[in-house]
């Protein structure tokens, strides 16, 4: 019950902060006015994991896109390691849905059924940008699958 009541809780928050970390594309740390340091995991999609084509540039682009900004973050809830899953919004601009529109992210069909990311992402694909400029690019839940090279 009691997970019940933090999940609606966190569903119906808005937060707001200057992002301060850009781990990767879709993973950044925001400092709010508390000067409380809270890790934001992109809802609803999944860029390149280090080590992907495009890792690099996803990060580049979350970084310019927010970096040292305020950001504001509409929670989804958590993810398994803790961290808020969450859209990220600079005004009317929306992080995770530029990254599908870029093609710098898969659309996580398997937790999210937003119908706007599924265009987003077919409209990348159409358009063969970045990620879907590859003739089998392999999404990041695969990938982390994968062994390690040693």
């Amino acid at each position: 019950m009691l997970s019940f009541l933090v999940s609606t809780f966190l569903l119906s928050q808005t937060l707001s902060g200057r992002v301060i970390k850009v781990a990767d594309g879709d993973t950044v740390t925001i400092l709010t006015d508390e000067n409380e340091q809270i890790k934001i995991r992109l809802y609803g999609i999944d860029c390149p994991e280090k080590g992907q084509d495009f890792s690099s540039k996803a990060t580049a682009f979350t970084s310019s896109f927010c970096f040292g900004k305020i950001v504001k973050v509409t929670q989804k809830g958590l993810d398994r390691y803790g961290r808020v899953l969450g859209i990220i919004l600079i005004g009317k601009k929306n992080l995770n849905e530029e990254l599908l529109k870029n093609g710098l992210a898969w659309h996580y069909k398997y937790f999210d059924k937003t119908q706007k990311y599924v265009d987003l992402e077919q409209e990348a694909k159409n358009n063969k940008l970045n990620i879907w400029s590859m003739n089998n690019p392999i999404a990041p839940w695969d990938f982390r699958k994968k062994p390690k090279k040693r």
